[in-house]
């Protein structure tokens, strides 16, 4: 039973992640109706921005705890940086154009950052310093669970209950809304769409940076190629939940992240990336529009 316990929750830390990087997605699509496959690599930039800041504020014999929080700051702020200028150069010029256009827009941009943080850094694993400390009250079940697992889920549960609050109670939030609803008549009544299209890849790729961040520190090493498999892994969760929708992407990453876990831990580990995509296979057959999604039908 215990073993059973260490998966349940490893499963839901991998859960916790995914959402944080799915919610890009499921936010950018469901307003623009645009995968934008260049997201998971907004996460691998939050994470080597946090080693730059991490590297430099070690040298100048900063506090463990001020480098991390330091560090998660400068990551969301210069990876939504880079989202908003993503958008802009892009796809904001294809907004019109035929989705495949704006498709392969954007996984010209995955290439395109994979590429330039290989060239900027190098093609090698680099370590990552574990700057999560232990706290007191989890050692009786650190063999269960550790502080970084908690630090992850109460991190992303935060996040998920600010991003809630944000869509449903403020003003850009219902602006958000509207334009996911209808863009044309949301621009009618005002709203600026433009405006909420770049708030949306800002949140996004903030959420991401901040999971870059945590698994960077759990896992305790990063290179260049680490947001394709979280970005692939975050978009099969994303479909799975319903794409599109807040409560399903969070729904499918902790399907997908219990699914991953118990299968590696009770099957075989040598397949974890295959089950993403055997997963994927089987919703598009079975249930296209996911768990919460809901089918839509065309007007004539």
């Amino acid at each position: 039973m215990e073993y059973f316990f260490e998966l349940f929750l490893g499963g839901l830390t991998r859960g916790s992640i995914y959402a944080l990087i799915a919610l890009g997605y499921t936010m950018v699509y469901g307003i623009v109706q645009l995968i934008n496959f260049a997201h998971g690599e907004i996460y691998m930039i939050g994470a080597f921005t946090a080693l730059i800041v991490i590297s430099v504020l070690t040298i100048l014999g900063w506090n463990q705890i001020a480098i991390l929080l330091i560090a998660a700051v400068v990551a969301v702020v210069y990876s939504s940086a880079y989202g908003y200028t993503m958008e802009k150069i892009a796809y904001k010029p294809l907004r019109q154009a035929p989705r495949l256009s704006a498709l392969i827009s954007a996984i010209g941009m995955s290439l395109f950052l994979q590429n330039y943080v290989l060239l900027a850094q190098t093609s090698d694993f680099m370590p990552f310093p574990g700057l999560i400390p232990d706290f007191e009250f989890m050692e009786p079940y650190a063999h269960i669970i550790g502080s970084p697992e908690v630090v992850i889920l109460v991190t992303t549960t935060i996040v998920m209950v600010l991003l809630t609050f944000l869509i449903k109670f403020t003003k850009i939030g219902k602006a958000m809304r509207a334009t996911a609803q209808d863009r044309d008549m949301a621009m009618l009544v005002g709203v600026d769409v433009n405006r909420v299209i770049s708030v949306t890849f800002i949140i996004g790729s903030a959420t991401a940076a901040i999971g870059g961040v945590l698994i960077a520190s759990h896992i305790g090493q990063i290179n260049f190629y680490i947001g394709f498999i979280a970005g692939i892994k975050a978009f099969v969760a994303a479909v799975l939940g319903g794409i599109g929708s807040i409560p399903g992407a969070v729904l499918g990453s902790l399907v997908l992240g219990w699914t991953e876990s118990f299968f590696t831990g009770y099957i075989s580990s040598d397949y974890e990336d295959v089950f993403a995509f055997v997963f994927l296979v089987l919703i598009l057959i079975f249930r296209p529009a996911g768990i919460l999604g809901r089918s839509t039908t065309e007007k004539v």
